[in-house]
């Protein structure tokens, strides 16, 4: 199979389960390869690999580009992402031989590199040096991965195309034609979009319909300008010119019942030479399908920071620390309850807040120097900064602040919670999705204050917040049902009821077999919709750095359902 045909290839999922949030694609391309052959240059592949249960499989490949050492694979991998995972990936590019079986020799391997899925879309563009064995960098190669949802607020468009008397280019038949589509970007790169199929012997191909996200397609703007590329196929990768033309989706939506869009093919050698030169053929699109949605891909793709911030309960129920039966003991073989909890979660969260810095609180101890009860401190003992270098930042000042502190009580959690969404209600001033907060609240017993926590969660439900609470221990939670809104509607004191429902809460016991994982996994599934839900509410669209999102750009010329 050629290589532009490999790229018409169903795209493959990555598995999970049922509670799919949203698809995402993701296009590959690399840069200075190393040249592995001795007469040609490579002809490079690229095989995506995920982790499941520790073992790597394979997920699909792109189709092979003949002698390119800075390929732009039209293959698209089509992802089902989940927020509430980690969900690991592995790109390897090799030098293909003759089949597209991947060769078991080294000098087959052109270079790997490991990341989550997490990490590209949070990047959206992930540019990253390619690795072979042993950590030693591929020379100056490098991969780069775009992550585009295909079900959001650009949605995608269906797009079919044809074309009538093509340039005849071969000499003993007709030409054998394909289509590329290129997106012109602010910096005037060019990324490719599609590459059809190859019409074999044909000067009036008519090429399969397609469909392409539309932020894939014009990146939010119907002005943005494509590129498009008509080539006759050949099968050494020296493809022969055609023609070309510009177009823009403003254009395309110009399609209606019984008519179509067409442009002139030209090759501007041709017009430059020939004074009578009118074309090299002409492209028609001959029919167009739109659908579009908003969704929590939308808008971290958009460039929302989550902020992820950890409270712990320091009350005196937790047992002494320096003893083995303290839910705080620091076991040197193993992680207690809270650490396990703070590292499962944070491991998600991380992805998703560029400066990698995680607010860390604490609650019912007595505090250095004074040691008065404190029921929101800097467990980093730094009022001006509660911020620490990453999860691992957090877990040590958890650690180191445990010999300083004076575990007391109550379990009062309401003033973190007030703190919180103050501190969201302040983002919330900017009216852009810039900042979503999570907040995980771990304690090892009912809250002391439920009425003022009750208030204070239905005043936190106003403002982009989502709040996430792990019982510790084996102390008796069925009161804490009543935040978690599952139940029944959550009110304040006073009647009042929850705008949304922000609050997710577990027993960390119910987990203790499983693996931590599983525990993120449950706390997390709920935040995408509540991400959403928060948004929509303040009719909120998801930032777009080409341009304003406030206002529609795309006109609704047909719809299809999302499949």
């Amino acid at each position: 199979m050629n290589d532009v045909q490999e790229a018409t290839s169903t795209a493959t999922s990555l598995s999970g389960p049922a509670t799919c949030i949203s698809k995402v694609e993701l296009r590959v391309s690399c840069k200075a390869l190393l040249d592995r052959d001795t007469l040609n240059k490579s002809d490079p592949c690229v095989i995506v690999m995920v982790q499941t249960n520790g073992q790597w499989t394979e997920l699909d490949r792109t189709e092979v580009i003949k002698s390119n050492l800075h390929p732009v694979f039209a293959k698209v991998f089509t992802l089902d992402y989940y927020f509430e995972e980690v969900q690991k990936l592995r790109f390897e590019v090799y030098d293909i031989h003759g089949t597209h079986s991947i060769g078991t020799r080294d000098d087959d391997f052109l270079g790997g590199v490991e990341c989550t899925l997490g990490q590209i879309v949070a990047q959206k563009k992930m540019v990253k040096p390619l690795l072979l064995k042993y950590g030693k960098y591929a020379g100056k190669s490098t991969i780069t991965v775009h992550a585009e949802e295909i079900s959001g607020n650009n949605g995608y468009v269906e797009l079919s195309f044809c074309a009538k008397k093509l340039d005849d280019k071969d000499l003993f038949s007709k030409s054998d034609p394909f289509l590329e589509i290129y997106r012109i970007n602010d910096d005037e790169t060019e990324q490719l979009v599609h590459r059809t199929e190859v019409i074999k012997n044909n000067l009036n191909p008519v090429w399969e319909p397609f469909k392409v996200s539309l932020i894939s397609l014009c990146s939010c703007d119907e002005d943005r300008r494509l590129k498009c590329l008509v080539w006759d196929y050949d099968s050494r990768g020296k493809h022969d010119f055609i023609g070309e033309f510009y177009a823009t989706f403003r254009e395309m939506q110009k399609i209606s019942s019984g008519n179509k869009v067409t442009w002139d093919c030209v090759n501007p050698k041709y017009k430059q030479k020939k004074r009578n030169y009118k074309n090299s053929g002409v492209v028609i699109l001959s029919d167009l399908k739109l659908h579009r949605v908003y969704s929590f891909l939308d808008y971290i793709m958009g460039g929302c920071q989550i902020h992820f911030t950890v409270a712990i309960d320091f009350t005196a129920s937790n047992g002494d620390p320096r003893n083995s039966c303290s839910l705080h003991y620091i076991n040197p073989y193993q992680p207690n309850e809270y650490l396990k909890a703070l590292i499962a979660v944070g491991e998600i969260c991380q992805d998703y807040d560029s400066d990698k810095r995680f607010s860390a609180l604490g609650f019912g101890a007595r505090i250095p120097p004074n040691y008065e009860v404190s029921h929101d401190f800097a467990i980093n003992f730094n009022p001006e900064d509660d911020e620490c270098e990453g999860i691992q930042g957090v877990v040590e000042a958890y650690q180191n602040s445990l010999p300083k502190i004076q575990l007391y009580g109550p379990t009062n959690v309401s003033p973190i919670i007030n703190r919180i969404a103050k501190l969201a209600a302040g983002d919330g001033n900017i009216k852009d999705a810039s900042r979503y907060h999570i907040l995980l609240i771990l304690t090892d017993g009912v809250v002391t204050d439920m009425a003022d926590t009750r208030e204070a969660i239905v005043r936190a439900s106003y403002q982009p917040l989502s709040i996430i609470i792990v019982g510790v221990g084996n102390a008796d939670f069925t009161d804490m049902q009543i935040l978690d809104g599952d139940d029944g509607v959550l009110r304040s004191p006073k009647g009042e009821l929850v705008l949304r429902d922000i609050v997710q809460f577990v027993p960390f016991r119910d987990f203790k077999t499983a693996s931590p994982a599983a525990l993120a996994k449950c706390v997390l599934a709920e935040v995408p919709k509540q991400v959403v839900e928060y948004y929509s509410h303040k009719a909120i669209c998801p930032m777009c750095p080409m341009r304003d999102l406030s206002t529609p750009i795309l006109s609704p010329v047909a719809s299809t359902p999302t499949e």
